[in-house]
C-alpha cells in the first residue's frame, strides 16, 4: 500500500475520490493538521532537560510585566 497527500482545487475531484472510495478502490483518511506554532513548540520541548513549573511560569510573566509597567 502507498500513501500520498492530495491537495484538492476542485471540488469535482473531491466527489470523484469518494466515488473511489466507494468502489473500495481507495481509501480516504482524513489528518489533522498541526499548526506551525504546534511544531515549534514540541521542537523546544524536546530540547528542555526538564519541565518548566506553574511557578517558574508565573514568576517570568510578572517579571515582564512589572519591566513593562515601569516603562
Amino acid at each position: 500500500m502507498e500513501t500520498i497527500q492530495i491537495d484538492i482545487l476542485n471540488p469535482k475531484a473531491k466527489k470523484l475520490l469518494r466515488n473511489l472510495a466507494d468502489l473500495n478502490l481507495i481509501k480516504i483518511n482524513k489528518t489533522k493538521n498541526k499548526s506551525d506554532f504546534s511544531a515549534l513548540l514540541q521542537k523546544l520541548r524536546a530540547k528542555s532537560p526538564d519541565e518548566i513549573s506553574l511557578d517558574e511560569i508565573t514568576d517570568e510573566v510578572e517579571k515582564v510585566r512589572t519591566s513593562r509597567y515601569e516603562k
